[in-house]
């Protein structure tokens, strides 16, 4: 496995290099196959209070998926191994869940939850051209001196089923997940809700 170390505004160690290798060998026992590992380091300056902290962003590339897990800390060290704990039991799930069952054998489905969740949501739907933000009439977004910041992402969507999408959230660690549904051919959006239950809007 190749583990690729990127930073942001601020240089990174050969300590902090073979501290990563150390621990990357435990990731790759936990996802055969797994191709990269990579981590990119920041540091975030406050300018209220004059302080700095380190984020660190894992994200591990192998046999069809993507794992991914980030902190904050008051140094990198610190943050990577923050980050590393959400990461590992990520595999660790992903890796029982392989071991014990192929897919959700006696838990309720996603359908089965909305069936039943859903009449208690006020849901405004929108538009598919605002969710994916091709809205044609505002094809940029000027904020002006607005601090909001946009980070925008495009991505190639194979139809994958309601399921697919719940191990995808959880491995990402996203609060919800937009992908393409292979049983309704539509747009849809996982997202979770208190303990493991998960709710989906599609749009139709």
């Amino acid at each position: 496995m190749e583990v690729n170390i990127s930073a942001k505004n601020l240089t990174v160690s050969d300590r902090f290099r073979d501290y990563v290798d150390e621990r990357a060998a435990k990731v790759d026992h936990l996802l055969h196959k797994a191709t990269e590992l990579a981590v990119k380091v920041t540091r975030i300056s406050h300018s209220r209070n004059s302080s700095t902290e380190d984020q660190v962003e894992l994200t591990v590339y192998g046999n069809g998926q993507v794992i991914r897990a980030e902190a904050q800390a008051q140094d990198k060290f610190s943050a990577f191994d923050i980050a590393y704990g959400k990461l590992t039991e990520r595999l660790r799930r992903a890796a029982d869940k392989r071991k014990i069952h192929r897919g959700l054998h006696g838990s309720p489905g996603v359908s089965e939850l909305t069936a039943t969740d859903f009449a208690e949501l006020d849901v405004t739907p929108v538009s598919a051209e605002i969710l994916l933000g091709i809205a044609p009439e505002t094809p940029e977004l000027d904020l002006g001196v607005s601090p909001v910041a946009i980070r925008r992402k495009d991505f190639h969507a194979e139809p994958m089923t309601q399921e697919d999408a719940i191990d995808a959230i959880e491995l990402l660690g996203h609060d919800f997940f937009l992908f393409h549904d292979k049983a309704t051919d539509k747009v849809s959006v996982l997202y979770k809700r208190r303990g493991w239950n998960y709710g989906v809007i599609t749009l139709v």
